[in-house]
């Protein structure tokens, strides 16, 4: 009888020398980590949107202001003309599916909805001057911001983390600060005859941005940024022509024209051109919410450039696709808070809090298990095929540390 053989699995585990693991992050290296360099563009590109709003707010206060040019339907057609010119012209001499004729016969009932809510968005808000105070569509047109988070919770299925809401909280208090300095140093509040009607104008206004901005990013993100700008200068140049010939023609006719003028309406235009042209790229790059969150700072470089350069008061420019009108007499010798400084500094420290965290899209409920599970073990389950969830990050920072390497032999 033969004896039995026995097999013996022996596993040894050797552990990789202590200096040899990486040692935990020190506070510097953490804080590079954070403030990495996709960060920094991030926020250095919002603030290219807030200059472009502050060149449009200039501009339409010289034009208002200074010439009594009260034309700002006319400005908007302006932009919608370039637009047409530029990218819907791109889009008829493409071929295939991405031509012109090919997108209407598609979507074209949606594009003019969309068309309609981004002209509309605009004169509410610039409407709504006439009727409440400064510090009401300040307070008010910051509405923009849970707008967008809950369309893009609900309709994008983007899902937030507690930092992104505490991002959104320190923004708003920034604005609250730049309001309180406004009262403090005693800005022209205007005249708010009809209190209620400019409230309601400004909520309604706001909760059209907010709608644009969504549709927007979800086009740019999907489909393209060239298709979303040509129908937006099609239909938004039709409309707001139609608008211009009904409420504005009488304002036209008044314009004193000169050289002056001219320059002003061409750096207007220029600026909101740029805007246009340049956030879907932002709004690629990062989210709705963010170029909202981007855009609060706006209204600080208005009132820098007019204290520190003119001399006198600047108005604040309406966030979103950008406007402004005029409320301050010429050469009214301004004052000055700290507090505008502070919430500066508040409102980008906001911005950091919500960038240097990710976001994703929920389109598989598994990835919402995983993400809610970060650095636990995630159990097998059988598919049918490879799981391959799609997640779509808004800011970059690497969010599972790496754990210490263990070599198995």
């Amino acid at each position: 009888m033969m004896p039995e053989h026995q097999n013996h699995v022996v596993t040894t585990i050797e552990t990789i020398p202590s200096e040899t693991v990486t040692a935990s992050p020190s506070l510097l290296q953490r804080m590079k980590k954070v403030f990495n360099r996709e960060l920094l563009l991030t926020l250095a590109l919002g603030q290219v949107l807030s200059l472009l709003i502050c060149g449009i707010g200039l501009t339409s206060k010289y034009l208002a202001d200074d010439y009594h040019a009260n034309t700002p339907v006319f400005q908007c057609f302006l932009n919608y003309i370039l637009l047409f010119l530029v990218y819907t012209t791109t889009l008829a001499v493409r071929q295939g599916e991405e031509n012109l004729l090919a997108i209407l016969k598609r979507r074209w009932w949606k594009y003019m909805i969309l068309g309609l809510i981004d002209i509309e968005a605009n004169y509410l808000v610039i409407k709504a001057y006439q009727y409440t105070t400064l510090t009401s569509v300040q307070l008010l047109d910051c509405f923009v911001i849970p707008v967008v988070l809950l369309l893009s919770w609900f309709f994008l299925l983007v899902r937030y983390k507690v930092l992104h809401f505490v991002g959104v909280g320190v923004c708003l208090l920034g604005m609250g600060c730049m309001v309180g300095a406004d009262v403090l140093v005693g800005r022209q509040q205007g005249l708010g005859d009809h209190k209620l009607l400019g409230d309601l104008l400004v909520l309604a206004g706001a909760t059209l941005y907010g709608i644009s901005n969504v549709c927007e990013e979800f086009i740019v993100k999907n489909l393209s940024r060239v298709e979303f700008l040509g129908m937006m200068g099609l239909f938004g140049s039709f409309f707001s022509g139609i608008q211009l010939a009904i409420m504005e023609h009488k304002e036209l006719l008044k314009v004193q024209w000169d050289w002056q003028i001219g320059l002003l309406y061409i750096g207007f235009s220029a600026c909101m051109f740029g805007l246009y042209s340049f956030m879907p790229v932002v709004i690629k790059r990062t989210s709705a919410t963010a170029v909202n969150l981007s855009l609060l700072t706006a209204d600080l470089y208005s009132l820098f450039c007019g204290l520190f350069l003119f001399q006198y008061k600047v108005e604040r420019s309406s966030r979103g696709e950008g406007r402004s009108i005029s409320h301050y007499p010429q050469h009214t010798k301004a004052n000055f808070s700290g507090l505008y400084l502070l919430s500066f500094f508040i409102i980008i420290l906001g911005l950091v809090f919500y960038s240097s965290s990710s976001t994703y899209v929920a389109q598989d409920p598994r990835v919402y298990k995983q993400f809610r599970n970060v650095g636990n073990a995630i159990t097998d389950t059988p598919t049918v095929g490879p799981l391959e969830p799609s997640v779509t990050y808004t800011s970059l920072g690497q969010e599972i540390e790496e754990e210490p390497r263990v070599r198995v032999a």
